[in-house]
């Protein structure tokens, strides 16, 4: 197995096996889209017989912090890759003694605390929301007077899909959460974390939200996705649209960013840049995520090369794919209440509606089952289908 530093024009090559710190959707769609290519894939994931493991060649069953666990999967691979961020950055810095780890540990750690991101990308000279961190409810009030009463303040660490956020509209609210924060704030400290518990940041009336997905390789060659202009619901992604709704000056400057980004923070492999679009236009991150992301699913059916594959690419050192975006294209996310009414209408689908389920065994509601990508010449016709279907009816 691989265990020498490869040099920025070294490739790991087919046969090769890579590992999978996590085995969820992503992990089972990077396998997928790497078998085709040749490559062997095992995973380490709590959860037996989980989405990734179905596709993979083996699985450790263990927890994401089991260092020894981590250590035995990267014995039987070439190299080690994450596919959340949420996995131990201590792991993939002891799999980096002695394994292949291309995306390292440094954004990994960036990365899983919002403070030393926002903090990091503010040094770069990229453009974030105004932010202050959060160690007391003192702290708490002065970024209340800094930020006029209307701010979001959010975990540092774990939080998703709206999960650990509260918005804060006037001084009456600070009186509301402050029995939640003060327990965020002793959760993080029984975990043994010294750092920030939380980050307050400024309330930014935004007209949407872009995400670019964008990959570079250790030779340095960096490419970006198309832009996909991205719909919450319940703090959840319902869906993304691509191409983007918006003027062509904005497409630029989002992938313009994505790309400083990546190569300000060093990236091997792939990071999801989200950012809000303001009234006015201007463009302002909103977080990272280091690995093939949600809103590049679009990817699958609609471009040359798929966030996927391309993220194998680049873990690999092979030269980056084309991301030439061959049709208009909605991605749309079947979440647990939503798998019943799409399966009952499978049978009539039209053949532009692709389906992608991940395997998990129990539908749960809010829990993200699969994806629909439609596939079409103008995006309204694949907005209407999602309306006119009825799988979406409670968004």
């Amino acid at each position: 197995m691989q265990t020498r530093p490869l040099k920025p024009t070294d490739a790991v090559l087919p046969p090769a096996t890579i590992g999978i710190l996590g085995g969820g959707q992503l992990g089972r769609m990077m396998a997928l889209a790497g078998r085709h290519m040749g490559y062997r894939f095992r995973v380490l994931d709590p959860t037996p017989d989980a989405p990734a493991a179905q596709v993979a060649d083996g699985q450790v069953v263990a927890a994401y912090d089991d260092v020894d666990a981590a250590r035995r999967l990267a014995s039987q691979c070439d190299l080690v890759t994450y596919e959340f961020e949420n996995v131990s950055a201590a792991v993939a810095d002891a799999l980096a003694e002695t394994c292949d780890v291309p995306q390292g540990s440094e954004l990994l750690a960036i990365c899983q605390h919002r403070v030393r991101e926002k903090s990091t990308l503010a040094q770069h000279g990229l453009p974030v929301t105004p932010f202050a961190p959060i160690s007391s409810m003192g702290d708490l009030d002065e970024a209340l007077e800094r930020f006029g009463e209307r701010m979001v303040v959010k975990t540092c660490r774990g939080g998703y899909d709206g999960k650990g956020q509260w918005m804060v509209r006037s001084r009456e609210d600070v009186e509301k959460h402050a029995q939640d924060w003060a327990r965020a704030m002793d959760h993080h400290r029984a975990a043994g974390f010294d750092d920030q518990p939380l980050i307050a940041e400024a309330y930014v009336p935004f007209e949407g939200e872009l995400s670019v997905i964008v990959a570079r390789n250790r030779r340095g060659e960096v490419r970006a996705f198309p832009p996909a202009e991205n719909i919450h619901k319940r703090h959840i992604l319902h869906m993304s649209i691509v191409p983007a709704r918006y003027p062509e000056d904005v497409i630029a400057r989002a992938e313009d960013i994505a790309r400083r980004v990546a190569e300000a923070l060093g990236v091997i492999g792939l990071i999801a840049v989200e950012m809000f679009v303001t009234q006015g236009g201007e463009l302002l991150i909103n977080e990272l995520a280091p690995r093939p992301h949600n809103s590049g699913h679009y990817t699958l059916d609609a471009c040359a090369t798929s966030q996927f594959e391309q993220h194998v690419r680049a873990i690999c050192n092979l030269p980056l794919g084309d991301v030439t975006l061959y049709s208009p294209v909605v991605m749309v996310n079947v979440l647990g209440q939503h798998v019943k009414p799409l399966l009952a209408r499978m049978s009539g689908l039209p053949s532009c509606v692709k389906v992608h389920l991940y395997g998990k065994a129990e539908a749960k509601r809010d829990r993200k089952m699969g994806h629909v990508n439609i596939v079409v010449d103008e995006v309204a016709r694949a907005l209407q289908w999602i309306e006119a279907s009825g799988v979406w009816a409670d968004v």
